[in-house]
């Protein structure tokens, strides 16, 4: 069953670090669209966003190849040896030497992993400010359920539509400045003193 050449080895045994990587993938692209609850939400983005970078780092990866900084035997811009046909025993020095592509494939490629550290960078921060989103939310509504903030949402749209149909449009409502000048505003001596003093009913 798990012989060499067969389908089996070649999609379980040999490639078994991608199947592991689709199978994250649905995982968090199932929790993004089925999940109610916003956090869930977020940890399904993390799940699915984690899942990519492993299969890029994976791609990068080759079997028996060294870090892109060239071996000094295989160095492009150094000076080399070189046997001479001369009488002289000295070594010359020539320019830069092209690499064959044998020994490119011995380097691995920098690409995929320096642009998933750059992905984990962007993640971090996405993840946060919408961390920061839910929380202002959860303080606005007093719920991170979807359908609980839906339903709210229709309900305040409802009332301030009622609210505008009640009150014409010419009419202004009194702002607030105004109405807490109104409040303000001191008594005049002539007012509090014909409260306060009694009218006389008459001369003695």
């Amino acid at each position: 069953m798990f012989e060499d050449g067969t389908i089996i080895n070649e999609l379980l045994i040999e490639r078994l670090n991608y199947l592991i990587y689709v199978v994250l993938l649905l995982i968090g692209l199932h929790a993004m669209i089925a999940k109610k609850n916003l956090i869930k939400k977020l940890i399904g983005m993390s799940i699915f966003q984690t899942a990519i970078i492993l299969f890029y780092v994976s791609i990068g990866v080759k079997e028996g190849s060294t870090i892109p900084v060239y071996l000094p035997e295989h160095d492009p811009h150094g000076s080399h040896s070189v046997p001479s046909d001369t009488n002289e025993t000295s070594h010359f020095e020539h320019g830069p030497v092209i690499l064959d592509s044998s020994l490119v494939k011995g380097y691995a490629n920098p690409l995929p992993h320096v642009l998933m550290l750059t992905a984990i960078v962007v993640g971090v921060a996405t993840l946060g400010l919408a961390l920061a989103l839910c929380q202002r939310i959860y303080q606005g509504y007093g719920t991170i359920e979807e359908d609980e903030l839906l339903a709210k949402m229709e309900s305040r749209e409802i009332r301030a539509k009622a609210l505008s149909v009640q009150i014409p449009k010419d009419q202004k409502l009194p702002k607030k400045d105004e109405l807490k000048k109104s409040k303000s505003r001191p008594v005049s001596k002539s007012k509090t003193q014909s409260v306060s003093k009694p009218k006389s009913k008459g001369k003695k």
